[in-house]
């Protein structure tokens, strides 16, 4: 697998992509698709930042994009990035294609000089990548959620020490 920058050319694939790599997941809403297209076109957009991995066929088997958010509180605001979301092929899931785009958007964020990662998932899938429940850090989501599943990582040493707070995710996400 070859992890590079999304281009243009891919964005048809990309969608059909992230379409299918949540038509069955229970906890979708199944607008993933729609979700990647609007924060291209924000200014949360991070183009190096939005990863595909390619087979040696040229197929496109997985994307990633992580786009910028806040981190407020009464008095502060910290800049973050969103992991959202990470999609993979049905055909080619399970291959640890999701752990090699993980890694590779961690690596490049940390040389664009972010500090950390905020993540809606899996309780049993992230922590392998070294995320820990937000609670662990003081920081909130503005919605319900299993506390479980809401996760951050910091990608330097400290990353988010004296970082507390609500992630304000940008509008469009569609959360208020």
């Amino acid at each position: 697998m070859i992890i590079r920058q999304e281009e243009e050319k891919d964005y048809k694939e990309v969608f059909q992509l992230v379409e299918k790599a949540f038509r069955d997941m229970e906890h979708s809403d199944h607008q993933e698709q729609f979700l990647v297209e609007k924060l291209r076109k924000s200014d949360v957009f991070i183009p190096e930042l939005s990863l595909v991995a390619e087979d040696e066929s040229g197929e496109i088997a997985g994307h990633i994009l992580f786009t910028k958010i806040k981190i407020e509180n009464d008095t502060e605001s910290f800049e973050s990035l969103a992991l959202a979301p990470v999609s993979v092929q049905p055909e080619f899931q399970n291959r640890g294609i999701g752990g090699q785009l993980i890694r590779e958007g961690h690596r490049i964020a940390k040389e664009l000089g972010y500090r950390s990662v905020i993540l809606l998932g899996h309780e049993k899938y992230y922590p392998k990548f070294g995320y820990e429940k937000t609670s662990n850090f003081g920081i909130s989501f503005p919605f319900e959620i299993p506390e479980e599943n809401g996760m951050a990582i910091e990608l330097v040493k400290d990353g988010l020490k004296n970082i507390k707070g609500v992630v304000k995710y940008p509008k469009e996400f569609g959360i208020d």
